[in-house]
């Protein structure tokens, strides 16, 4: 049992999907922590047992429709879907084979199951969509939303791991990369032990139930610029801040679309272009559409770890990311 944290008053038997992931790994615990049962649809990896203690390991396919109902539920009953699984990259192939495919077809397979309530971890960036993967997941958004169950549908703004991509570099004495000036862009991130907790808790509160729920860390929003101010800050440092154009990645991203014509491997990376040109201009808060604005006082906040913590944890040496393709540089 953890003391300091609420127990489910109903612990439920939860399929989870996404579970070797950070934040994945953090919602099992979290989900754990509350009491309930949790069983992971994962593929067969050394040392997973010991990434994910507490829960029970069912290794299999989760884009194969047969595997998760075979291999997963295993001709169970489950209360709860939990999904913390996303696309690795965002191109579009494994965009819809991931956002979308595997995921109504565990949807599907969850109902049968008896599922009756789902917990999706989105992105808030769907919000504004024109990438593959945003599409994606907003198509099974939508099925989820008419699917008649209960819902909670968590779009987290920016992670902390997305904005730690420069730590290295700074330290070794070269400056931090903005697009602009800067301050195009704003976000409030969230840890992924925050967020795992926003998730878990979801299983119990009326108040996210069948909603949208965006949701950021403490705190005001910060800046590219802001974010290497306060890491120089930590290091005790003069700022040392150098500009980018985003019209680079238009560059970047038009040629590698004009070349993939003639080499379609190419197609992949002109996308991964678009993706970090998109998060390069667009911040990470709350749309406004009717003030054609991104307001942050409109991002809700949840948790208590903070940016400034984790950057002063790695500097440390006590903590480490895992960032995948979760940065731009």
């Amino acid at each position: 049992m953890h003391p300091n944290v609420p127990q489910s008053p109903r612990p439920r038997r939860v399929f989870m999907l996404g579970a070797t992931g950070t934040i994945g790994r953090a919602t099992v615990q979290a989900l754990r922590a509350r009491g309930h049962e949790v069983v992971c649809l994962v593929r067969a990896r050394a040392g997973l047992a010991a990434l994910l203690p507490g829960a029970t390991l069912r290794t299999g396919e989760v884009t194969d429709p047969a595997s998760i109902a075979r291999d997963g539920l295993a001709g169970e009953r489950f209360d709860v879907l939990v999904s913390c699984l996303a696309s690795r990259t965002g191109v579009p192939a494994e965009a819809w084979a991931i956002d979308h495919r595997a995921h109504v077809h565990a949807l599907e397979a969850a109902r049968r199951a008896g599922v009756a309530q789902v917990v999706l971890l989105s992105a808030l960036c769907v919000q504004k969509p024109r990438l593959a993967f945003q599409h994606a997941k907003l198509a099974f958004e939508q099925v989820l939303v008419e699917s008649g169950l209960d819902y909670s549908i968590v779009r987290p703004t920016a992670f902390f791991k997305s904005l730690s991509g420069q730590i290295e570099r700074v330290k070794r004495g070269k400056p931090f990369l903005v697009f602009g000036d800067g301050t195009l862009t704003a976000c409030k991130p969230i840890a992924d032990a925050d967020l795992a907790e926003y998730l878990a808790g979801c299983l119990d509160d009326p108040a996210r139930s069948r909603r949208i729920l965006p949701i950021g860390g403490p705190g005001a929003a910060i800046t590219p610029r802001g974010q290497a101010e306060l890491l120089f800050g930590l290091l005790g440092r003069e700022p040392r801040i150098r500009s980018i154009s985003p019209r680079l990645l238009d560059a970047i991203a038009g040629g590698l679309g004009l070349a993939s014509r003639l080499v379609p491997a190419l197609a992949a990376k002109a996308e991964l272009a678009r993706i970090g040109r998109y998060y390069a201009t667009e911040s990470m808060l709350v749309w406004d559409a009717a003030a054609g604005r991104y307001d942050a006082d409109a991002t809700p906040s949840f948790g208590t770890r903070t940016l400034a913590a984790h950057y002063a944890a790695l500097l440390r040496g006590e903590a480490v990311d895992e960032r995948g393709e979760h940065a731009v540089f």
